[in-house]
């Protein structure tokens, strides 16, 4: 029997299950709509009962983009903090149940305006696609949901570091503080162009929008919304993942100093989703450019720690030679193999992400599949499969069952065959993108029968790959049923790794805010504020205001 004070308190564990539960709904909708997707793209099935296929796009880049990540994120990190931090308060709990309900409703009536087909606008929802006002408040009280579910993460983290005074934060929260921090300050773009923009718009307060100042607002949320996609599976894979393999943690120092140099370049670099759009200086465009490669530096920190990791268990256990060390790791345990997977998939993702934010390399790809492709291998492959793995353990960790070695050999199954659909989908579309064959579009949709035909192939290759996905997604569903309602019941571990003995000590500077939002407030003023300021004043003729119609 595991010792209550090693297991996440019944009180808390209901909250992070509540949004699990969430999330894998989401993923079943998602997951249906994707497959629905490639198979009208293959040329092959028509949509029945009149749905219309943009309609289907909508739901599954809102439902998984958005809804599954989120909530998702948010149990997990719920969950990790009060394993580390301690048990949250009342008033703390009360808060993040508050936060809950917000996110839940928001995402009810953002699905309704979708399924009546009221707000096929796609999951960037761009101006001047018109939405029905309902669907932007919705999206907007699932962010103001999410203010206070990180409210509920800082009070606890305040709350520890008054009690231990002069001592490093825990790891898995500190990560959730800086998840959170980047989630809050790039949310500020979203929800400014919801509130003074795109909601009095649909509204039908004013006639207008300035279409450049809204999509430069989104773009200064939806890059950072990739990391936060992201960071929670780096929290897995510094954290989580070497204590279930049996070794322990590189370097605590690395790991935070990634963290905190992901809030610092993820933010101020929207401008590379921008390339070839008017209305922006290309030196602005250049200087975000470099920003954004500045990512591939704790990028690297995170891989050499992982397989430092890695190596160092290996030689533990007598591995010898270069790549002796890959046998002595646990491959038939899912909770390590599933985001291992991930893992590799995040290599040729992170080399697909370079070609995306250089500006001669995305005119080739720039709106073509090529970049469905992209989000597929990093956050449909890399960052799910990760959140499957975490799954696999903290499900049944908090409903105080077992993860028995029958849902282990299907959760390998699980993984492989995602990784299978993935290959063939993301790998068609990579291939399809470079013939130039378009996003969001259905085949019905393609221009010029000749190339288009050169497209089919690749266009059924995806509705195979599709095809497993949704299997693997049925299977998935399947384990998260049994972990939370019929697994033998018993202690499953929270799997929280210790820091290396040869590792050094932690300094005191990661915990100081200060500092790190100081930097942060500083790229962000530098890399926007002119920009901004030269797209309000040469908004188009006859804007009103101050120019955002």
């Amino acid at each position: 029997m595991l010792n209550e004070k090693f297991k996440v308190d019944p009180r808390d564990a209901k909250l992070s299950m509540a949004h699990l539960h969430v999330a894998f709904v989401a993923l079943a909708i998602g997951g249906l709509a994707g497959l629905l997707q490639v198979l009208v793209r293959s040329g092959k099935f028509t949509l029945p009962f009149g749905i219309g296929y943009y309609q289907v796009l909508t739901v599954h880049g809102v439902v998984l983009g958005l809804v599954l990540t989120t909530f998702f994120i948010i149990g997990f990190m719920m969950a990790s903090v009060s394993k580390t931090s301690g048990t949250f308060t009342n008033r703390q709990r009360s808060i993040g149940w508050v936060g809950f309900w917000l996110k839940l409703v928001g995402t009810a009536m953002a699905a309704t305006m979708v399924l009546l087909n009221e707000a096929t606008v796609l999951f960037t929802f761009y101006v001047p696609l018109k939405a029905h006002y309902l669907f932007y408040i919705g999206l907007t009280l699932v962010v103001v949901g999410t203010w206070l579910d990180s409210a509920t993460i800082y009070m606890k983290y305040s709350q520890w570091k008054k009690a231990n005074r002069g001592q490093p934060s825990p790891l898995l929260t500190f990560m959730s503080v800086i998840t959170l921090i980047m989630w809050n300050v790039a949310t500020i773009g979203v929800a400014t162009t919801m509130l003074f923009q795109i909601i009095p718009w649909s509204l039908g307060l004013v006639d207008t929008i300035n279409v450049g100042v809204s999509r430069t607002l989104f773009w200064y949320f939806g890059h950072p919304l990739v990391y936060f996609w992201l960071l929670p599976a780096y929290m897995a894979w510094y954290v989580i993942v070497p204590k279930i393999i049996g070794g322990k943690i590189f370097s605590d120092s690395l790991a935070r100093m990634s963290f905190v140099l992901l809030l610092l370049f993820s933010i101020p670099v929207g401008f590379h989703h921008q390339l070839l759009e008017p209305g922006i200086d290309p030196a602005w465009k250049f200087l975000q450019v470099v920003l954004t490669f500045l990512v591939v530096i704790p990028s690297m920190m995170t891989a050499f720690s992982l397989f430092a990791t890695f190596e160092s268990f290996g030689r533990s256990k007598g591995a010898k030679g270069l790549f002796g060390w890959l046998k002595k790791l646990p491959w038939k345990d899912a909770r390590f193999t599933v985001p291992f997977i991930g893992m590799l998939a995040f290599i040729p993702g992170g080399a697909g992400g370079i070609v995306n934010a250089s500006h001669q390399m995305n005119q080739v790809v720039h709106n073509t599949i090529w970049v469905t492709g992209h989000f597929h291998l990093t956050v449909a492959t890399a960052v799910i499969l990760t959140f499957f793995g975490i799954s696999y353990w903290l499900i049944p960790h908090l409903t105080g069952r077992k993860f028995t070695k029958k849902m282990n050999k299907l959760a390998l199954i699980q993984g492989y065959t995602w990784a299978i659909g993935m290959f063939f989908m993301s790998g068609a579309m990579h291939a399809a993108g470079l013939l130039g064959a378009p996003r969001r579009s259905a085949f019905s949709d393609y221009g010029g029968a000749a190339q288009a035909a050169e497209w089919v192939p690749y266009q059924i290759a995806q509705a195979v790959g599709g095809s497993i996905l949704f299997f693997s997604i049925i299977i998935m569903l399947y384990i998260v049923v049994n972990l939370a309602f019929f697994a033998p019941k018993g202690d499953e571990e929270f799997p929280v790794a210790e820091v290396s003995n040869e590792a050094e000590k932690t300094p005191m500077v990661f915990d100081n805010w200060k500092l790190w939002l100081g930097i942060t407030a500083a790229l962000i003023l530098f890399a926007y504020t002119l920009p901004l300021i030269d797209l309000f004043q040469n908004a188009p003729p006859g804007a009103k205001g101050f120019k955002l119609w």
